[in-house]
């Protein structure tokens, strides 16, 4: 076995914000291995695609364009990934924790009876084997796992990694055809909704929530203010989208989404383990809550122990006129 391959996730011609990550972690391992970096490019009209991997830094690049794969169904991803690892025996592959990455690399490490590591935060290279750093136990803990036989196959959390920059590396790629027909495939597509407005929680870089000390769905109105002050998203605990206040996509924890953003600003959150479990890993923490116990005052690098009605508009304010 030998070489490193990472999945490009793509939608639209464009390589992913995740795939991008995990491109850059990808680059460093198979570095570290002495071996080249292959880069999966499936979809429909992603010859740009192709293009934009190998500039990002991939020494390889295996295709298939095919409009089966456009919308990024597993049933037929799943296939063509496994029949192409058969072949060339990758030693390690790589891709982004999204939904599709997480489903895709399960597909794949169980149909080739290989280990998997999963939404991992860090990686080392220790001779051949890739050990990977995961949070376990809602994220009290870290613990360094690795496999120790046959093909590694790992998925790696957003926003745990740098962006792949441009390298001005070109190529050309190895296309091939795909694994199954349409026909073959359970799961049809017929219709995407897209979702407007908002900065996406997975892709931003601050994030500002809400818990039960918002007291009801209008108590959201200035932790959304003080979001779109800062250009980022808006976050909400289990209690406030249990509580009908807010929908559940903007829900961040252990049964809603893992966060990594440069800053996270927890308002009328007390810190429960499962909350802290989505977003421990921000790499600055602000908390404000009345309650100076609340748990979240001990994860937190900034505390402000006060009423958030109060507190939240005059950092909108001050935040608006800083920034323009």
């Amino acid at each position: 076995m030998s070489g490193v391959w990472i999945f490009v996730e793509n939608r639209d011609g464009t390589v992913s914000t995740i795939s991008r990550e995990a491109i850059s972690a990808a680059r460093v391992v198979a570095d570290d291995l002495g071996e080249d970096l292959t880069g999966l490019v499936f979809g429909q009209d992603v010859s740009g695609v192709a293009d934009a991997a190998f500039d990002l830094g991939c020494d390889e690049v295996i295709g298939a364009d095919d409009e089966t794969l456009k919308d990024g169904r597993v049933e037929a991803l799943g296939p063509l990934f496994v029949e192409l690892a058969q072949e060339h025996e990758p030693a390690v592959i790589l891709a982004g924790a999204s939904t599709l990455g997480r489903d895709l690399m399960a597909w794949v490490a169980a149909d080739l009876d290989a280990g998997l590591l999963s939404d991992c935060i860090a990686l080392e290279v220790d001779g051949e084997t890739v050990k990977t750093t995961r949070a376990v136990y809602a994220g009290k803990l870290l613990s360094t796992v690795f496999i120790t036989d046959g093909t590694q196959v790992i998925s790696l959390r957003s926003r745990a990694f740098p962006q792949a920059e441009s390298t001005g590396n070109t190529g050309t790629a190895d296309w091939v055809d795909v694994a199954v027909d349409e026909d073959d495939i359970p799961s049809k597509v017929v219709g995407v909704k897209e979702k407007g407005g908002g900065v996406s929680l997975t892709d931003a870089s601050i994030i500002v929530s809400g818990g039960r000390g918002v007291g009801g769905p209008e108590g959201f109105d200035p932790v959304r203010e003080l979001a779109e002050a800062l250009g980022g998203a808006l976050g909400a605990s289990r209690a406030a989208v249990d509580a009908g206040w807010i929908p559940y996509d903007h829900q961040v924890g252990q049964t809603g989404k893992t966060v990594s953003p440069d800053l996270y600003i927890a308002c009328g959150i007390s810190g429960a383990i499962q909350h802290q479990a989505g977003m421990r890993t921000s790499k600055v923490i602000v908390a404000i809550n009345k309650d100076a116990d609340a748990p979240i005052f001990k994860l937190a690098q900034y505390g402000i122990v006060g009423d958030l009605f109060a507190v939240v508009p005059a950092l909108t304010e001050e935040f608006s006129s800083r920034l323009g």
